[in-house]
């Protein structure tokens, strides 16, 4: 764990990084509420699609992320960071990458254009374990020949799991984009998936 105080918008924003199944995980907040949350980058190894078909990966640990990442222990809950914020965020993670928690309960802040924004909080009504397609999406939100806009918006979520974009999908159920790679985002969906039958 390590934690900064990082110049960003117009307040100071502390940050911390944390252990997790799809790698280390910076997590910043600013003014009492989460910001940001940093996946690892997709750039960094991971295949980006499996040439054959595979068994789902164990709900805690797929074994590309373990050889990406080595062995993770997700029971274990973070040390605070004493920043409130940041240290109920990284507990609430925590919980969620261990299949305890299925909802966030943070206070946030979402920063974009009024639509970027109006498709962020539509992205919380998608419930654990569920997913929605693109144009579903931008039906929810008003603007169903905005498909591609959504697309953008979804990509450009600066919060995910907490903000789930990895739940959106393609029309014909295919995954598609996630900024952190395919990859993690077939973990996250699976382990979903996995936690959702317990």
């Amino acid at each position: 764990m390590s934690s900064n105080t990082e110049t960003a918008g117009d307040a100071a924003a502390a940050t911390t990084t944390m252990s997790s199944p799809l790698g280390d995980i910076v997590i910043v907040a600013r003014a009492g509420a989460v910001c940001e949350i940093r996946l690892p980058d997709a750039t960094i190894g991971l295949p980006r699609e499996p040439r054959e078909p595979r068994e789902p990966p164990e709900p805690r640990e797929s074994s590309e992320l373990r050889e990406l990442h080595g062995p993770h222990d997700s029971a274990k809950a973070p040390a605070s960071t004493g920043d409130g914020a940041l240290g109920e965020a990284r507990r609430q993670l925590a919980e969620y990458f261990a299949g305890r928690r299925r909802e966030f309960e943070l206070p946030l802040e979402l920063r974009g254009t009024a639509f970027q924004e109006r498709v962020w909080r539509a992205l919380l009504d998608v419930r654990y374990g569920e997913t929605v397609s693109y144009a579903e999406l931008a039906r929810a939100v008003g603007a169903p020949t905005s498909t591609r806009a959504v697309g953008a918006a979804v990509g450009r979520n600066p919060l995910p799991i907490v903000v789930p974009c990895h739940r959106v999908i393609g029309a014909a159920g295919d995954l598609r984009g996630f900024a952190s790679g395919l990859a993690r985002k077939r973990w996250l969906l699976q382990a979903e998936t996995a936690a959702g039958r317990r």
